[in-house]
């Protein structure tokens, strides 16, 4: 039987997502891409493209965790601020319910900062995150 090279992903895929316990070695992985007809050359080059996407996902994630902290930061402020202001509003003035109105502004842009916060994906998030990048390295070199 023959297989076109999907098929044969497809298989080891499966076949090492049943051995995901396991590590492999840089020798192994040079003997079973030998055995694939990959040059070692060829798969060094495919694991540094793999590291460098690693770390762009490592970034991300962090930046994403970043977001959602400052997120939850701006929910507590939230929280207490206008708790604060409506007991403020009904002790002193009952019968005008003025609190609603900071209430609603400030919920509106809490929900935008929601929206944000878990967008992961999308030309205004690449921006963010490209600025961040580069605030992080401005960072790290100061």
């Amino acid at each position: 039987m023959t297989y076109n090279s999907e098929e044969m992903k497809q298989i080891f895929q499966i076949a090492l997502a049943r051995k995901d316990d396991e590590e492999f070695s840089w020798e192994q992985m040079i003997d079973i891409a030998s055995e694939l007809g990959i040059s070692p050359e060829s798969l060094k080059a495919v694991e540094k493209q793999w590291l460098v996407r690693q770390v762009d996902v490592q970034k991300r994630e962090a930046f994403n965790t970043q977001r959602r902290k400052e997120f939850k930061s701006h929910l507590v402020s939230f929280t207490i601020v206008n708790t604060f202001l409506v007991l403020l509003n009904l002790v002193t003035t009952p019968f005008f319910l003025w609190s609603i109105f900071p209430l609603l502004g400030w919920g509106f842009g809490l929900y935008l900062h929601r929206r944000a916060a878990n967008q992961t994906h999308g030309e205004s998030y690449e921006k963010d995150f490209r600025e961040w990048c580069k605030n992080m390295q401005k960072n790290i070199n100061n």
